[in-house]
């Protein structure tokens, strides 16, 4: 076909290639997305006249003096006349949307992208310059594996380039990595999976062992889309599937919260909306608080998460197999404040409740939550939880997948988080399901919202015998907010608007983004070694009884 048109392999469209090119790539009739080069790559993603390639001169050698017919050195020879490049890797300086980075940007044409000693020096040192400079790192990948003419010395660059990618991690600096068609083998098996924050390009495939070699080695059907970018998003492998006209917008955003390059509190202080003594909150019927928490009017986490936060960018997945939702969570910023925020999800219609599984989150939805947490301690970051659950999903499956095991990990996970923690309880917080999110400094709850060991029902049906008598173990629970004040479970009750949260969204997100300001604020000056000890101390004194002497010396006076 004539270099001025380009065939689509997706829906076989004839695509001018001046159109193609002004589009990114991208088929403008079915959005298909047509391979990019190295420098094409780094071009799509650089601010105009920001980018400077690294002077890093590394080359493959033969280190097998390998021949399959025709001698590694004059394939090697080929691949850099065909490309006009030294190896399958270009690395660089750049900024993103305004924030200054490193990258190194793979290129399939070059013996298919594949990992050799060179490749892996030259990912190496991308990451040792991010390292020294201090910057962000941004691997774009495309290889098809490990490069079979270099042996095991090309194996060993898996791990050479796991360590670089560690070394980042200890160091704190932020780490993003593109998934784009194809990305398999050694590639896929290391760094390409390594990054804080893992995008896939639309229909990217991705795996270990790819479907022609599971097909022919195990003779098994495979599911359809297996491995595409939406597949694997679906199943918790990858952050987000951004199309490339919003990818650089996209990695900006979440390197520029990554890298707090706006510390700077809102200029005004938070206003101060929480309510501290019991005896100014109002007082209500345990089983009224009940029936208004419930209220699926009220708004979920995806709600506060849109009228409070600016930037924010949803963060899927537990990177182990599932992407649970019932637990929504990623990076924003309150006011100019970076921020990682998890809450639970129910929504607000049948259909949503089912979607979201009543917010009632299985394994994965705490693995992705202590993911999310484990980002906010390596970046540096305070988290905000919102805490709406009925409780922990009781399935099978999430029996089978360790649910108890996982709740037990995120609550111990929280205890020692090294960054601030506000929860705010905005509807129900039932059980472990709630706690295991709700390990923070401070623990907020709104006016009509409640916090209890077992639900109503549950209680009723295991100690009156009859479900019927929830509202009497509502009661005799104390889940209303002026009570969980009075036992110093919470730390606050957050007002909310005449008739509820249900009644004026608005207004009552609001009040929620001034309370979490005010508790940011507040536990900013800490630093983390405190922090830690006294969130310690706070769930400590549950339950905590004096000690002998002191109950002697106090019964002598």
């Amino acid at each position: 076909m004539s270099r001025d048109w380009a065939l689509c392999r997706h829906c076989r469209a004839v695509v001018y290639a001046k159109r193609l090119a002004r589009n990114h790539g991208v088929c403008p009739q079915c959005g298909g997305c047509f391979p990019l080069t190295a420098q094409q790559w780094l071009d799509l993603l650089a601010d105009r006249d920001s980018l400077r390639l690294l002077d890093i001169d590394v080359r493959s050698d033969d280190p097998l003096e390998f021949s399959d017919g025709s001698p590694y050195a004059d394939r090697l020879a080929q691949a850099r006349a065909a490309t006009g490049m030294p190896e399958a890797v270009i690395c660089a300086r750049l900024s993103i949307a305004d924030t200054p980075a490193v990258a190194a940007a793979m290129d399939f044409r070059f013996m298919g992208g594949s990992l050799s000693g060179a490749v892996g020096e030259l990912i190496t040192r991308a990451a040792e310059t991010a390292l020294a400079e201090r910057l962000p790192l941004v691997l774009v990948t495309a290889s098809g594996g490990v490069r079979m003419q270099e042996g095991v010395v090309g194996l060993m660059q898996m791990a050479k380039t796991a360590q670089a990618m560690q070394q980042l991690d200890e160091a704190g600096l932020v780490t993003a990595c593109v998934i784009t068609d194809p990305t398999y083998g050694g590639v896929a098996a290391s760094y390409a999976m390594l990054g804080d924050v893992v995008i896939a390009e639309p229909g990217a495939r991705f795996g270990f062992a790819g479907p022609r070699v599971i097909a022919q080695t195990i003779k098994q059907e495979l599911p359809p889309g297996f491995q595409t970018a939406e597949f694997l998003l679906e199943r918790g492998f990858v952050d987000l599937v951004s199309p490339r006209g919003q990818l650089r917008e996209r990695l900006g955003r979440l390197l520029s919260i990554g890298t707090r390059r706006d510390t700077a509190a809102d200029i005004c202080p938070a206003e101060q909306v929480v309510i501290r003594a019991p005896e100014q909150v109002p007082e209500q019927d345990a089983w009224d608080a009940v029936r208004r928490a419930r209220h699926l009017g009220r708004p979920t986490t995806s709600d506060y998460i849109r009228m409070i936060l600016d930037d924010f960018e949803e963060l899927h997945g537990d990177r182990v197999g599932g992407d649970c939702p019932a637990i929504v969570g990623g990076v924003g910023r309150l006011g100019r404040e970076p921020v990682v925020v998890i809450g639970h999800e129910k929504g607000h219609t049948p259909a949503d409740l089912a979607a979201h599984n009543f917010g009632m989150p299985n394994p994965a939805g705490y693995r992705k939550a202590a993911r999310l947490m484990r980002l906010a301690a390596k970046w540096g970051l305070p988290v905000v939880t919102l805490v709406d659950t009925p409780g922990a999903y009781p399935g099978l499956d999430a029996e089978l997948q360790g649910q108890a095991t996982v709740i037990a990990e995120t609550i111990r996970l929280m205890g020692a988080l090294p960054v601030p923690l506000v929860t705010v309880v905005t509807g129900e917080g039932c059980s472990g399901g709630a706690l295991a999110i709700a390990v923070a400094d401070r623990v907020l709850i709104m006016e009509n919202a409640i916090y209890t060991v077992i639900s109503p029902e549950g209680c009723a049906a295991i100690l009156w015998k009859d479900a019927a008598a929830a509202p009497a173990a509502a009661r005799a629970l104390r889940v209303d907010p002026r009570s969980l004040l009075s036992l110093g479970v919470v730390d606050g009750v957050v007002p909310e608007p005449p008739g509820g949260a249900e009644s004026d969204q608005t207004a009552a997100a609001a009040l929620v983004r001034a309370a979490i300001r005010a508790e940011l604020e507040d536990l900013a000056s800490r630093d983390p070694a405190r922090l830690v000890a006294e969130r310690r101390a706070r769930f400590r004194r549950f339950g905590a009884q004096p000690a002998p002497d002191a109950l002697s010396q106090g019964g002598s006076q």
